[in-house]
């Protein structure tokens, strides 16, 4: 993917993205996804940052994920909404990890409209290892830092 770096938002109230973004994907917009205003349902963009995370973690891994224990669990979430967003509209969700330590590591997340590059929502979350064994939190896996810091192009660790 050509990394997209996004232009400053119309909106004062936007933050600036922190770097280019290497992955993104296009969401199709369904018919349930929309509430009784006639925009997408705050709780639906939740589906579509997980979505996001999910694709990005295939792509950074090359596919070698095992879902049912991924060494990873979200243990924050923000997400901050500027915009609504319509049926119709082209969107699409940009994720990249920004940091990471030694037992987590924090992940920035956009849903952006593709036809205006209007920013819809930002989510900044942070993602801890994790054993699904011992049900504790772990130090992020060599192989994670390793295949984040070269997908991302960045040296992440602090």
């Amino acid at each position: 993917m050509t990394p997209k770096n996004l232009p400053a938002d119309a909106n004062p109230r936007v933050p600036a993205a922190q770097g280019a973004f290497h992955h993104y994907i296009p969401v199709q917009i369904r018919f349930s996804d929309i509430d009784a205003l006639g925009h997408v349902n705050n709780a639906i963009y939740l589906n579509y940052f997980d979505l996001g995370k999910s694709r990005y973690f295939e792509d950074v891994m090359h596919d070698n994920i095992d879902w049912r224990d991924v060494g990873v669990v979200i243990v924050n979430i923000n997400c901050t909404y500027f915009a609504p967003t319509l049926y119709e509209e082209p969107i699409e969700v940009l994720t990249k990890v920004t940091e990471i330590g030694s037992k987590s590591f924090r992940m920035e997340q956009r849903i952006v409209n593709t036809a205006t590059m209007q920013t819809k929502a930002v989510c900044y979350s942070i993602l801890s290892g994790f054993s699904r064994l011992t049900m504790k939190s772990v130090e992020i896996a060599p192989a994670w830092i390793e295949a984040l810091e070269k997908y991302e192009e960045s040296a992440l660790t602090k």
